[in-house]
């Protein structure tokens, strides 16, 4: 289906890179396959062996995402057939993703997970990683990075499709990223997300450019608040109305998704061109994201990182666990 370098290529008018994208990494196992796939884990046996998970929905993942490019299968036994999965360029390179969801979870997470530690293994020291710029190094964040529609940008296009169940039980070995998975583990979540990230403010403009009912709308945006990822304020131009604006909590989930995206538009590519471009505020160039140590401000690579058991800390503002 397509090359272990090359990108694959969409159907003219149909989902963009951002809803193939999501649809991937916005489901909970695919997530907990690639992250034991990353530490080692290439035989069937190796995931089934860390509990949670049923061989019938790894079985299916596997061959998802197989079947994507994330994964090339391997016999390495013939009597009976066997197989090992072994990531692609395009399979390692969802590891700033994972970390980016590993670094948040930490930092904002209020669910009793105990997350280990990041540390950075060339300097030895406990991390938060902070994504930079590899040309001029500064911080990229939701001001100073520019999302402009691309040719493929429709949001028609940039939604998930309906699919199966996208979150695994909260018992289970796979669910890691609760407050994550609250963000991205449904389709129409994801969508209002976005639309907060550009900049959407008033309900009746969710409902326009989102797609969705307004009581989808106003229940992802009830949950947001309940969640303390958006807040609802008194509309300036409005009294008596009310607009709806990320917190510090939801613009820090921007690097994810921004990472997600920018993965995605590498490895699908629509013929009219991506779903959104790129600007680095303020400068000619584009932004080429990095991330980097906070103590020895070195780039962080995914060989680079060392888990330590016990979370560096609990949510923003209290003590470490």
């Amino acid at each position: 289906m397509c090359g272990k370098r090359s990108p694959s290529e969409l159907r003219a008018g149909g989902d963009n890179a951002i809803a193939v994208t999501l649809g991937l990494l916005g489901d909970e196992w695919n997530l907990w396959i690639l992250r034991h796939a990353l530490r080692g884990d290439r035989r069937y046996l190796d995931w089934m062996s860390r509990g949670g998970i049923s061989n019938a929905v790894l079985t299916h993942r596997l061959s998802q995402l197989t079947d994507v490019g994330l994964f090339t299968r391997s016999a390495y036994q013939d009597n009976p057939r066997r197989y090992e999965y072994l990531l692609t360029p395009r399979g390692r390179g969802v590891w700033p993703i994972l970390l980016g969801l590993w670094n948040w979870e930490l930092r904002w997470s209020s669910a009793a997970v105990d997350l280990p530690r990041i540390v950075h293994a060339d300097c030895g020291a406990p991390c938060v990683p902070e994504l930079r710029c590899g040309i001029c190094a500064e911080v990229l964040d939701l001001d100073s990075v520019v999302a402009d529609p691309g040719p493929s940008g429709e949001w028609g296009r940039s939604v998930p499709a309906a699919s199966g169940r996208r979150r695994s039980s909260s018992a289970s070995a796979a669910a890691i990223l609760p407050d994550t998975m609250r963000l991205i583990g449904n389709r129409w979540s994801v969508a209002v997300l976005g639309a907060l990230m550009l900049g959407t403010h008033r309900f009746r403009d969710f409902s326009a450019r989102v797609g969705a009912s307004p009581a989808i709308i106003a229940g992802r945006l009830q949950d947001f608040v309940a969640a303390g990822v958006a807040e609802a304020a008194p509309n300036p131009d409005r009294p008596g109305w009310v607009w709806y604006r990320l917190t510090d909590k939801g613009r820090d989930f921007f690097p994810v998704i921004y990472l997600m995206i920018t993965w995605g538009q590498r490895w699908f590519r629509a013929p009219e061109g991506d779903a959104l471009v790129f600007r680095h505020r303020d400068h000619e160039h584009a932004p080429e994201p990095r991330w980097v140590c906070d103590q020895c401000h070195q780039p962080i690579s995914g060989g680079s990182i060392i888990e330590r058991p016990g979370r560096r800390s609990g949510v923003r503002g209290r003590s470490p666990a």
